[in-house]
């Protein structure tokens, strides 16, 4: 019995050191709000509509555990929030990863984009996510769009499809089985699903201003459809193109991650004997207690 006691005893001191070392902190990340430059369609596919996918990247430092998300754009066509149904959200890392490199491309560049084929993704098809909305305006107008106009080489550029105006919504997404990733570069991609309308990704502004979150390389938003996949296209130098004398524009996205970093969180060299050293003396004093009643 006082040999189980003191495997007990050593055995809390080493959960004690787990359970700090796996300590992590609050992840929270923002592109800012809507700037009103661009609004690009992004929406799963249906019997009747092809699927077309906006993303925009964002920078683990650590290993993070996503919880929820945000992300910001206007339903056109009179849609109003209860026509939205479905909705996705994968998560791409920066090509060439989980992408087949050695093909032609059929677009400018790949560098930089999105991979081929998503990382991890929720679907409330799956219902490993739910959603809520809020509305942000009644109307609200982007100064250009990308909706159809998604081409490859050599008819990419065609300015953008003009203004455009709708509801401003702000999806707020759950992931009920969270997002485990790794450290690294990725881009996030949702997409919405409206009946009688679509929902177009509002731009964030490039480079990044408060509330928003800072970091580099801040890469830009791209886009593809399924008359490119798995190519992706810059919405800024390959879709809209530059001005004459011009450089041409970049653009990011409206939305923001939720979670907690759980990259373990080292002890200080000394912690390990520490605790060690604190097990054998507490066993000890307990064991000359025992010896002292009995």
């Amino acid at each position: 019995m006082r040999i189980g006691a003191i495997i007990v005893i050593a055995s809390c001191a080493s959960l004690i050191a787990s359970s700090a070392a796996r300590a992590g902190s609050t992840f929270n990340f923002s592109t800012g709000d809507p700037d009103g430059k661009i609004a690009t369609l992004t929406r799963p596919p249906t019997p009747v509509t092809i699927e077309t996918e906006t993303a925009d990247d964002f920078i683990l430092t650590n290993a993070t555990r996503l919880d929820s998300a945000t992300f910001t754009g206007i339903l056109t066509d009179k849609a109003t929030t209860a026509n939205i149904g479905r909705v996705t959200v994968d998560i791409y890392r920066v090509f060439p990863k989980d992408s087949d490199a050695t093909r032609t491309i059929n677009v400018p560049t790949r560098t930089n984009s999105p991979g081929d084929v998503e990382t991890d993704g929720r679907d409330t098809a799956n219902s490993n996510m739910t959603f809520t909305t809020t509305v942000v305006n009644a109307s609200f107008a982007a100064a250009n769009s990308v909706v159809n106009g998604i081409h490859a080489l050599p008819n990419q550029t065609t300015g953008g499809e003009g203004p455009v105006s709708g509801q401003e919504v702000q999806l707020n997404v759950v992931f009920s089985t969270p997002l485990n990733l790794p450290a690294d570069h990725y881009f996030f991609r949702p997409e919405v699903e409206v009946t009688g309308g679509s929902f177009l990704w509002l731009s964030a502004a490039k480079p990044i201003v408060a509330p928003g979150t800072t970091f580099s390389p801040d890469l830009q938003s791209w886009i593809r459809n399924e008359t490119i996949a798995p190519d992706w296209g810059r919405v800024g130098a390959d879709v809209v193109g530059a001005p004459a004398g011009t450089a041409a524009p970049a653009f990011n996205a409206s939305f923001s991650l939720s979670g907690e970093q759980t990259q373990p969180i080292p002890l200080p060299a000394a912690a390990g004997p520490g605790l060690g050293l604190l097990s054998v003396l507490i066993a000890a004093r307990w064991f000359s207690r025992s010896k002292q009643a009995a």
